[in-house]
């Protein structure tokens, strides 16, 4: 395979970029801008790059953008070597950045994208000029309740259970519609292109061999790294990120407790929230004008 690739798919001009151990979907728009600044987003557990693709838009005409699929999710296969965890997915990211040159990028992070985020920016600092982490997965123990079924995903033997319980051919909208009951505030107000988006993308991961257990084996990354202590403690790594921090809150969130905000406030060396009333786990889908608001806010004071 070649190191680099394009791929068609509905979120505009994409390529496939070969890094150690993955080879990644990468999506931006068709015309690019040397002049901005480069900004790199990443996505959260079972989604993809096109879960950024309005809040692209807004940002534009600020920063040079592009998403990335982490390996196994999205149009990227899963990682050569099964590594499913934070640290594997970070490298893949490392990878990207290192090889496409980019950096360093404004980064974005939502879910398991934001740990990946605060990971790599505490590792390689040179990379990351600043992040905005949307409900970043950052240790909350215990978990709340409504976050406790993803967590289930994680326990040994639930994705060939889940795998042999599911009906062929099942009914793809109610499930589309259960997961946007999980991550959305107000799943009735879902603009009909995201809900057209997100039942093709459910229906096409639903034929995927690889893709229940590729969605596990991120889980149970997060709950390690849930888990670990001493330098790998994601709390230790968010203080030992310099670069400004925009953490965006939902109040409806019922994966990230909006209470972690205080807390990672008080982690990052250089914080400011912005907290909607109203949004869930994906507030950049929900409320992609407000969110780039705060960004723009973000690039102009740092």
């Amino acid at each position: 395979m070649s190191t680099e690739q394009r791929v068609a798919d509905g979120a505009g001009a994409g390529r496939t970029v070969e890094v150690p151990g993955a080879v990644l979907a990468v999506h931006g728009p068709a015309t690019r801008s040397a002049d901005l600044p480069p900004a790199l987003f990443v996505h959260g557990l079972g989604g993809s790059g096109d879960n950024w693709t309005e809040l692209m838009t807004e940002l534009s005409d600020v920063l040079d953008v592009e998403a990335v699929d982490l390996p196994g999710f999205g149009w990227s296969m899963p990682p050569q070597d099964g590594n499913l965890s934070l640290n594997g997915h970070v490298r893949a990211v490392i990878g990207y950045l290192e090889a496409s040159g980019r950096g360093p990028v404004h980064l974005f992070g939502n879910s398991l994208g934001g740990a990946v985020a605060v990971r790599l920016a505490a590792l390689r600092p040179d990379l990351v000029r600043s992040l905005t982490l949307i409900s970043p997965a950052l240790p909350e123990l215990p978990p709340q309740r409504t976050a406790w079924p993803t967590g289930l995903l994680a326990l040994p033997g639930v994705a060939a259970l889940l795998s042999r319980t599911r009906a062929p051919g099942g009914d793809v909208e109610a499930a589309t519609r259960q997961l946007m009951a999980l991550v959305y505030g107000d799943p009735a107000a879902v603009p009909s292109g995201q809900w057209d988006r997100a039942v093709a993308e459910y229906r096409r991961r639903a034929g995927l061999p690889y893709a229940l257990s590729v969605l596990a084996g991120s889980a149970r990354g997060i709950v390690s790294a849930y888990t670990e202590r001493g330098d790998q403690s994601l709390w230790r790594q968010a203080a030992q990120v310099k670069a400004p921090v925009l953490l965006v809150y939902g109040l409806k969130d019922k994966l990230v407790s909006y209470r972690s905000a205080r807390k990672a406030c008080a982690a990052f060396a250089d914080a400011r929230l912005l907290v909607l009333p109203e949004a869930g786990h994906v507030a950049m889908l929900e409320h992609p004008e407000r969110v780039a608001r705060a960004v723009r806010e973000l690039l102009a004071a740092s």
